[in-house]
């Protein structure tokens, strides 16, 4: 006779660290899983004294727990952000790690979705960890690659768990890939050298000297962007600042360009090297040594993929012409540097949302394709 499961409650200091630790032993024979650092994952978890989304989303934590030891875990939240911008009534739930046991997960989605029933949601969806800009989406499709820097990875059977719960997918989003030493397609290269010819319009790397006004100006234009695309919730000026403080170590200069129009910035490419290449050997742990290893390799650091997280261009000229001369000059120039100055062999764009037909444009011409699925689950409540 198997154990007896109870839910417990996060609330101490200790139940964070076991809340964290947890997929430790869940990935242990999963090769391509990347260890996040502790010490991100509970500020991430970690109130608003840690992470400003607490400004205006509240969360609860549990853990199963069988036989003395945690066997799953989840989170659930109710921002007041994604109920102005996706609905009212709208609750997610997220951080779901499970053992191949279908009673436990249902007792963890059980759990958040009382949780978010009280509180007045209508419907719940995930995985969230924590909101659309941390890890969203679950993985349904690319399991036998690791992920790249912020981006998610999830075991298997995972996907059959939450559909048993009477789940259905409403999203999916995509990561695409290509190999980027070799030169792009020749209609993409005529669009580029055309591009060069218009004097109005110029694409410079960030300025890392001037980073808190850079940043500002980067995610004022992401805001305008991406405010009509499914899922957005505006970044709010903390939210901007902490951001920015924990992208900072991995912004590089000709990684990062900006676009400007008749002298006007409106628009951006960020472009991170994958630091989880150099993450992974850390286990987790920053110290006692592991900050200095990272801060070192940090200086200069070569890797072998690139990953493009965001990308925009103010909606005042989306759909013009000159938005794709610019968002294809900003790929190529960045496409160059990460050649030559980090030894990159592969690009990532992703995530890009299922429907998204200009960005699946862009990535169809540069002769990229889908290597991994994300996918955001609802059920009513």
């Amino acid at each position: 006779m198997s154990s007896p499961l109870t839910i417990k409650r996060v609330e101490t200091a200790a139940d964070r660290k076991a809340f964290v630790v947890l997929p430790w032993r869940l990935y242990a024979n999963d090769p391509h899983w990347v260890p996040p650092l502790k010490s991100e994952m509970l500020g991430l978890i970690g109130g608003l004294k840690s992470n400003p989304w607490f400004e205006h989303a509240e969360a609860a934590f549990w853990m199963a727990v069988q036989g003395g030891q945690v066997v799953g875990r989840i989170s659930a939240q109710v921002d007041q952000l994604v109920l102005q911008h996706m609905g009212a009534g709208t609750g997610h739930w997220g951080m779901f790690e499970c053992i191949d046991d279908q009673a436990v997960a249902d007792a963890l989605l059980d759990t958040a979705e009382t949780w978010l029933r009280g509180r007045g949601m209508t419907r719940a969806q995930g995985p969230f960890s924590l909101s659309i800009w941390d890890e969203p989406g679950l993985l349904v499709q690319g399991f036998d690659t690791p992920p790249t820097v912020m981006m998610g990875h999830h075991l298997p059977y995972y996907e059959r768990l939450i559909a048993a719960r009477g789940y259905q997918g409403i999203k999916d989003l995509h990561c695409w890939s290509l190999p980027i030493r070799q030169p792009f397609p020749e209609m993409v290269q005529r669009i580029v050298a055309f591009s060069e010819r218009n004097a109005k319009l110029v694409t410079r790397p960030v300025d890392k000297t001037r980073f808190d006004a850079e940043a500002a100006l980067i995610l004022d234009i992401l805001n305008d962007a991406w405010a009509d695309n499914w899922g957005f919730v505006p970044l709010t000026p903390l939210e901007i600042a902490y951001v920015g403080k924990k992208l900072k170590p991995i912004i590089f200069n000709n990684l990062v360009r900006i676009a400007e129009y008749d002298g006007e910035a409106v628009g951006f490419m960020i472009t991170l090297p994958d630091i989880n290449e150099l993450t992974r050997d850390l286990n987790g742990d920053l110290f006692p040594f592991g900050w200095a290893k990272l801060l070192w390799r940090l200086r200069k650091p070569q890797v072998k993929r690139m990953r493009v997280p965001l990308m925009g261009i103010r909606k005042s000229l989306q759909g013009q012409r000159v938005a794709s001369l610019m968002a294809f000059q900003m790929i190529e120039y960045i496409r160059r540097s990460a050649i030559a100055d980090f030894g990159a062999e592969e690009g990532e764009i992703g995530w890009i949302l299922d429907d998204n037909g200009p960005m699946r444009s862009i990535a169809d011409a540069i002769d990229s394709h889908v290597t991994r699925t994300y996918r955001v689950f609802e059920r009513p409540l």
